[in-house]
């Protein structure tokens, strides 16, 4: 796993994502992390290819960005296209606020 990202801004990015967007991470591995029955999921590593979350405690589950990122403020974006795709794929309306 490669990554653009220094180590302080991969945890900044997980500690957000645990911190404000654990139903859209449980979303986003429901729907497109081939674990539909999951009930929870936590941000565990962030590289250039994927958003990495670990699924009911326990198994890690890579869900790729569909391009390669280079630069941190890609993340965001990144992570709000899977976050609609994944409700799109689950037939659920995605919040407005993204």
């Amino acid at each position: 796993m490669s990554t653009p990202f220094p180590p302080d801004a991969v945890e900044a990015i997980k500690r957000h994502m645990n911190d404000d967007h654990t139903d859209d991470a449980l979303i986003i591995v429901r729907g497109l992390g081939g674990r539909p029955d999951a009930t929870e999921a936590v941000t565990s590593d962030v590289d250039a290819e994927a958003i990495e979350f670990t699924v009911d405690g326990g198994e890690r589950v890579r869900v790729p960005w569909g391009e390669t990122l280079t630069e941190r403020p890609q993340v965001r974006k990144a992570v709000v296209v899977l976050y609609r795709q994944a409700c799109e794929k689950l037939g659920i309306a995605w919040r407005s606020e993204h």
